[in-house]
């Protein structure tokens, strides 16, 4: 079916399996480039912050730096740190000197803040590992100078409130560019991110986007819409029963559903040393260590209890899990595929991706419903077995209406009795130290959860997180001018845990934070 599919959409332009692997191969990482330099820099936490080195700007020609490198180490007294300090500038942290204007609106801040989150195709600098994009689009902020992919899309709903629809459509036609270069939307526009993708939001970003363009944007965008279900069904033809391979798992009986994963089996180059000491905590037994911390970095949700067999990360097992929220995703994609084929006048097409989405809303019922829990959980594919714990992803069948109307009430009341807290809505009940779980909350889980609610007819409740959430960026706000990547929902502080500093700027927080005081506008007085 998808290949039919990817014939007629695309009139004969395939970017499939083997091509797919050779374009992200043909583009060289910094591990690449710099080789053991890369390694002793890393080792060497030359730069606190592991994701520096991969970010930094040479400031000479890299195969002259490692000739050079190769060269100098040899003298008695080599200094890496200062070698590097010479031929490399760090990255800027974005926004982190930006401040509010004295009693400014929240609103009047975000707006004033795109300009400053926004890259342009000239900001572009020769010899780093950031992937050339011809549009304009905005940044994340802090450490994050780079576009991520499920991160805009609740960027982008900020942008329309905003007035910035415009930068919307930018952004959208950047992904479309990444989809056609990489025959997928890598997790960032950076070099070594592109053995993964992230939550599969294209196909929910056209939507949005649909809203003021009308329906000739899902006709535009379809070639690229099969390309990025391609990319997440890759493999699935020929794939037996209870097997896996890439993202697309077979269960035993025929159903299919997909994975988070990552097709490289490595240290994260941007956590190179971090991801070397969770392996050896983890220990010879766990072969496969690298790529499910890949794969949980492909989730979005690194990193989480949620994938831990154990207590820690080092049991991190992501590949053995089906999630809800992916599966709500591509049970999306398929739909908005279906409505672009019908504009093409493809019925057949139509047809067979209404098909797929109804069969994958069956086995989500049947693998990911948890009436114990009441709550959509992840499913062990390999144990054969739901998790027990609740998460904020089941909210993410009410966002895309899938639950039915009774699994709506039942998950409105596990997480009104789970994961409400007295700031937004809880990751998840466990306190690990991990920055996906207690007590940091998200903005784009608050969004998800407070329309999924409303889509369920659970306005309260919508509302209450609503209230609680944005009264707590305000607090942060008031006290420091700043819009921060998480926060504390249990207490007084902002987020907090995790492999990194709390990141200020901040494209999701602000994109939501703006959608919300536009559907609750009491809550800004």
């Amino acid at each position: 079916m998808f290949q039919r599919i990817l014939r007629v959409v695309c009139m004969g332009v395939s970017l499939v399996g083997a091509s797919v692997a050779l374009a992200q191969q043909s583009v060289p990482t910094p591990a690449d480039v710099y080789g053991e330099l890369f390694e002793q820099v890393q080792l060497n936490a030359v730069y606190p912050d592991s994701k520096s080195f991969v970010d930094a700007l040479p400031n000479r020609p890299p195969e002259q730096v490692l000739s050079e490198y190769r060269e100098l180490r040899k003298q008695p007294g080599f200094d890496l740190k200062k070698f590097v300090a010479e031929r490399f500038s760090t990255p800027p942290n974005v926004a982190s000197d930006f401040r509010t204007v004295a009693g400014q609106d929240v609103r009047q801040h975000i707006d004033a803040l795109w300009k400053v989150l926004e890259r342009k195709p000239e900001d572009q600098r020769p010899h780093t590992s950031r992937l050339a994009l011809p549009h304009r689009y905005v940044v994340p902020g802090g450490r994050f100078n780079e576009i991520y992919y499920w991160d805009s899309y609740f960027t982008m709903q900020g942008l329309e409130e905003s007035g910035r629809h415009d930068l919307t459509l930018d952004m959208i036609a950047n992904f479309g560019v990444l989809i056609d270069n990489y025959g997928h939307i890598p997790n960032g526009n950076r070099s070594y991110f592109l053995s993964r993708s992230q939550p599969p939001f294209f196909g929910a970003m056209i939507e949005l986007a649909a809203v003021k363009e009308g329906d000739a944007i899902y006709k535009k965008y379809l070639p690229q819409l099969v390309r990025e279900y391609q990319f997440w069904m890759d493999g699935v033809s020929s794939l037996k029963r209870d097997s896996a391979h890439r993202r697309v798992v077979k269960l035993p009986d025929g159903a299919v559903l997909n994975r988070y994963y990552d097709d490289r089996n490595s240290p994260r180059e941007e956590a190179y040393k971090e991801d070397l000491a969770t392996a050896k905590l983890a220990g010879p037994g766990a072969p496969e260590i690298y790529r499910n911390l890949r794969a949980a970095a492909e989730s979005g949700w690194d990193f989480s209890s949620r994938w831990f067999a154990g207590k820690t990360l080092a049991t991190i097992h992501t590949i053995d899990l089906i999630p809800p929220d992916l599966n709500s995703l591509l049970y999306r994609l398929e739909l908005t595929i279906a409505k672009g084929c019908e504009l093409n006048a493809d019925p057949s097409c139509a047809k067979e991706m209404k098909g797929a989405a109804q069969a994958r809303k069956a086995a989500m019922t049947r693998y990911l419903w948890n009436q114990q829990a009441g709550a959509f959980t992840d499913y062990d594919w390999r144990a054969k077995k739901l998790n027990a714990q609740v998460t904020a992803a089941t909210v993410y069948p009410l966002y895309f209406e899938i639950a039915t109307k009774e699994q709506g009430k039942a998950v409105a009341a596990t997480v009104r009795s789970s994961l409400l807290r007295p700031h937004g809505l809880a990751t998840t009940s466990l306190a690990t130290g991990e920055q996906w779980d207690e007590p940091n909350g998200w903005a784009p889980l608050q969004w998800l959860a407070i329309q999924g609610l409303k889509n369920y007819g659970e306005d309260q409740l919508a509302a209450t997180i609503a209230q609680r959430w944005v009264g707590k960026n305000l607090q942060v706000f008031k006290a420091t001018g700043k819009l921060v990547e998480k926060y504390d929902v249990d207490g007084d502080k902002a987020g907090g845990g995790g492999e990194y500093p709390l990141q200020d700027g901040f494209g999701w927080t602000n994109g939501v934070l703006r959608k919300l005081l536009t559907l609750y506008p009491k809550l800004a007085q």
